[in-house]
This record gives structure tokens, sequence and C-alpha cells, in this order.
């Protein structure tokens, strides 16, 4: 399957066709991706489900499952390797979210709130302080539950996204 993703990433510039968008999902742990199916639906992207374990996915020739191995970071690898500047990553992984940024790619987190340049070094830092606390055995809590008005945020922001690239393709 690598070579498959990397062949469409080099075929993206041939041409006058508009270049595709691909989606790719940190999916351990995701809970939008069904608001992630129904977007690549309407705007015929293809999306790519990356996991170390299967997952059930809609059967749909745009919707790809990818298994990766079980080691440390093997998901955040496969994504980063491979998200461009027009493509939208999906993650709460923060250094993922500045991986792909890097990249140049759009990265929503799971909440609707998008990742961007500006936003990243304090999202990093907050990670870091939280990080050291619970080391320090501060009870420090999980993320809230999705509410319905994320979901909402989540679409809106995958679609401003979408928006956004075609409008740069152009």
């Amino acid at each position: 399957m690598g070579g498959e993703a990397t062949a469409h990433k080099q075929g993206r510039s041939r041409g006058f066709r508009e270049r595709t968008i691909d989606i790719y999902i940190d999916a351990d742990a995701c809970p939008v991706k069904a608001e992630v199916y129904r977007v690549a639906e309407r705007y015929g992207l293809r999306v790519f489900v990356v996991a170390n374990a299967y997952i059930n996915v809609p059967r749909d020739p745009r919707i790809e499952r990818v298994v990766v191995s079980d080691g440390f970071d093997a998901a955040d690898d496969w994504i980063a390797e491979r998200a461009g500047p027009d493509d939208i990553v999906i993650t709460s992984d923060i250094p993922l979210a500045d991986r792909s940024l890097k990249k140049g790619a759009s990265v929503i987190g799971s909440n609707g709130v998008p990742f961007t340049a500006s936003s990243i070094g304090m999202a990093m830092a907050s990670r870091e302080l939280m990080s050291n606390l619970r080391a320090m055995g501060e009870i420090t809590g999980g993320p809230k539950p999705m509410a319905p008005r994320d979901r909402s945020r989540f679409l809106s922001a995958l679609d401003e996204a979408v928006q956004n690239i075609r409008r740069r393709q152009s």
C-alpha cells in the first residue's frame, strides 16, 4: 500500500487536472470518523484510516484502511511521511499535528479546532506541561467527551479546510 499512496501523490502535479485532496485520519481514538466519511463522500475525496489495529470502514473505494505495526508512533509516522500541502490530517495527537503542519498539511483536531502554525507552539508547550504534571503524580484527567457542538464545529472546520485547499489549487 505504501507505494500506492506515494504513486498517488507523485501523480498530482501531472497535467492540468485539479490535484486531489487526501484526508488522513489518526484513527485509533478518533470520534469523528463518520463525519469525515460524510464530507469525503460529498467532495469525492480519498480517505486513509490509519491505525495499529483493524478498524471497520465503509465499503467505499475512496476509503482505505491502513493497518500499521504496533511500533511506537507507527500510525503517526505513516501519516507524517505522506501528508502534504493538499492534504488534511485529522488527529488529536499534538506531535503528529506539528509534523503534519511542517509538511504543509491542514490539521484539524477531533474537537473541530484546527491546529495552525501560530497555535501549535502553545499546544506543544501545554502538552509538555501536562506530561510533567502527570509524571509528578498530579491527576490531570482526560479529554472532555464530545458534545454535539464539537461535532458541528468539526464539520465546519473540515468543510472550510477543503474549500481553502481548493481555492489555493485554482
